[in-house]
């Protein structure tokens, strides 16, 4: 899957503590869409704050999907500890009473719009009433001429009751308690914040990232391995997951995981000479089975540069 990585904006990746975060739902959305790349979204929502199930932002990446995304150059890796600068009093202020501002016209304009529509409806009603009245007065004017015609007395007449005319609506008394809500859109992108040193805190590869103490990964031959089978799988279509909870490195998904069942769990071999114990092997067959997904061992040669792969399925006999 070529990258065309010269001609798109590469996504921020925010570091701390040795991972990788994306704060935008722009990046987000780009990530999952374009590039295949899923993580594993770990803020709560503003009004769920204290549930597990429905989570927000950030996005948090796996290692071989920040190793993958700065290899392709399709993302930077932003030090966000020492991309915040302490900002001064005064650019504090400012910013306080720029976002306050924000607020209130945000608020006037929404009022505006609301004494808008209650004047729309206000109107409309006044000429339902007045088309009303103008039907009843023209019933009553039939009613009498048809009197006259036949010689009655127009009391003798049944004319339209005053009760059935509409009754003009009476302005509702205002409630004290009455309070308006409107609303409010207030920025919360770090980016935005004009001590937010992010260009000088940016690194385009590994390399200056490691230098720097920003990123270690990889740094052992197994971890070089997880990249490298993360990179193969990704390159075939797949889409990936953490695997932990089935036994695994990774789950491999044929396509975008809200669609999609994984169809493997992936167990990667650093090497052609690595130990595979006969009990590992049962274990991973029977798990993978159970949970009806095939048990992948994906070995790394890295003389030949090649992955290699094994599926493992339980089968019962007799």
């Amino acid at each position: 899957m070529a990258s065309d990585s010269n001609h798109e904006p590469k996504v921020p990746l925010r570091v701390s503590n040795l991972k990788a975060y994306v704060w935008d739902v722009e990046d987000v959305a780009t990530l999952r869409a374009k590039h295949h790349i899923c993580g594993v979204l770990a803020g709560t929502l503003p009004h769920l704050s204290q549930q597990n199930v429905f989570l927000g932002l950030p996005l948090v990446l796996l290692p071989e999907e920040v190793v993958l995304l700065m290899e392709r150059q399709l993302a930077v890796l932003i030090d966000d500890r020492n991309a915040h600068t302490p900002p001064s009093a005064e650019a504090l202020a400012h910013w306080n009473a720029v976002r306050e501002s924000s607020a209130r016209q945000q608020i006037v304009a929404a009022e505006t719009e609301r004494q808008s529509e209650k004047a729309a409806r206000l109107s409309s009603s006044e000429d339902a009433i007045r088309k009303r009245q103008e039907r009843e007065a023209k019933r009553a004017a039939a009613a009498r001429a048809k009197a006259l015609a036949e010689g009655l007395a127009v009391d003798e007449v049944l004319l339209p009751s005053p009760a059935s005319a509409p009754v003009e609506d009476r302005p509702a008394t205002p409630s004290k308690n009455l309070v308006h809500t409107f609303n409010v859109t207030i920025p919360a992108s770090s980016s935005e914040l004009v001590w937010y040193a992010s260009a000088t805190s940016t690194y385009y590869t590994l390399e200056t990232a490691r230098e720097a103490g920003v990123w270690t990964y990889p740094a052992t031959p197994y971890e070089r391995a997880k990249c490298r089978v993360y990179q193969d799988l990704w390159e075939k279509g797949n889409f990936m997951g953490g695997g932990i909870k089935f036994g695994g490195d990774f789950l491999v998904y044929p396509g975008d995981p809200l669609r999609y069942h994984s169809h493997f769990v992936a167990t990667v071999v650093e090497s052609p000479e690595a130990t595979l114990m006969p009990m590992e092997i049962v274990a991973h067959g029977r798990l993978g089975t159970a949970t009806k997904k095939s048990h992948l061992f994906c070995e790394w040669d890295e003389d030949k540069e090649q992955v290699t792969y094994f599926s493992v399925e339980w089968s019962g006999f007799g």
